[in-house]
């Protein structure tokens, strides 16, 4: 396939199209491929059978014997040319998760596993706190959950999100995965990987780095709780996160409201501008956390 600028256009055999914005992750090129995926799928093109963001990329699905590939790439070649026009916006939400850093159910895992890690003398956090430069662990906690996350994608496992920092590229927080993955990971971890923070939504293997855990599900295929009774799965791409550190008290109290179905997420509806953030990264994300807090 050919490429256009510094996209790439790859098939994935017969019925798909993988599209590559960029070698590298950055909220640029995260925001660039959810507004063409979302234009993509405003356009209800006949023979799309399922279109897939990603961090830096997107693929496609389509039904070769009614949609030409050549036709797709056009049609995408031709969006992202109109999307570099003009500001780029994104209607979404902000959600406020608490998170039990520090909690014992990871403690107890992460130290299991001591053998698997660049450093099996400290737990993942101070690991992380330290290659990072912070101070301390509370420095740290402090620098995870300031300032806002997008979710650039969901998967791996259902429901799992993934997501990127709002902040300048080189005060964005970096630590590698275990030198071994797991073969057990807490439900609802909040973990670590690279650039990019994670919560697990089932309990399984896993590589990234333990640092807490929140009490609210993300993922219920039963769709028996409240705030998942519409789609199993909670996250989607372009959603805003604030986490908000929590002590045991607190998170009890969130599991047994949870329990009776009564515990309601905080959530607002915003407007993010990709022009707006890059203005002004530091100051941007902290208008935006005052739509989670108005009331």
């Amino acid at each position: 396939m050919t490429t256009t600028s510094s996209t790439r256009y790859t098939l994935g055999g017969d019925e798909h199209l993988f599209v590559e914005l960029s070698e590298s992750m950055s909220l640029d090129a995260f925001f660039r491929g959810l507004l063409i995926t979302k234009e993509l799928a405003a356009r209800n093109i006949g023979g799309i059978t399922e279109i897939c963001p990603a961090n830096a990329s997107f693929q496609v699905r389509f039904d070769p014997d009614v949609l030409d590939v050549a036709h797709l790439q056009e049609v995408l070649e031709d969006i992202e040319a109109n999307i570099g026009e003009h500001e780029g916006t994104l209607d979404t939400r902000i959600v406020e998760i608490p998170v039990y850093y520090q909690d014992p159910w990871t403690h107890e895992t992460l130290m299991r596993f001591r053998e698997r890690h660049q450093d099996p003398d400290s737990t993942d956090i101070e690991y992380a706190a330290r290659i990072n430069g912070y101070a301390d662990v509370a420095a740290f906690i402090e620098a995870h959950s300031a300032t806002p996350w997008f979710v650039s994608m969901v998967g791996f496992v259902a429901g799992l999100p993934f997501m990127y920092q709002m902040v300048d590229r080189d005060k964005q927080i970096q630590v590698p995965k275990y030198l071994k993955p797991r073969t057990d990971t807490p439900k609802h971890t909040v973990g670590y990987g690279g650039s990019f923070s994670c919560i697990y939504s089932v309990r399984g293997a896993g590589g990234y780095q333990m640092f807490g855990v929140t009490p609210v599900p993300i993922y219920d295929p039963q769709q028996q709780i409240r705030h998942l009774s519409d789609f199993a799965i909670f996250f989607k791409p372009g959603d805003i996160v604030k986490f908000r550190p929590i002590d045991r008290a607190e998170h009890d109290e969130i599991v047994a409201a949870v329990e009776r179905n009564d515990y309601t997420l905080r959530t607002a509806p915003v407007k993010f501008s990709q022009r707006d953030f890059s203005a002004d990264p530091a100051g941007y994300p902290a208008r935006l956390l005052e739509a989670l807090y108005a009331n």
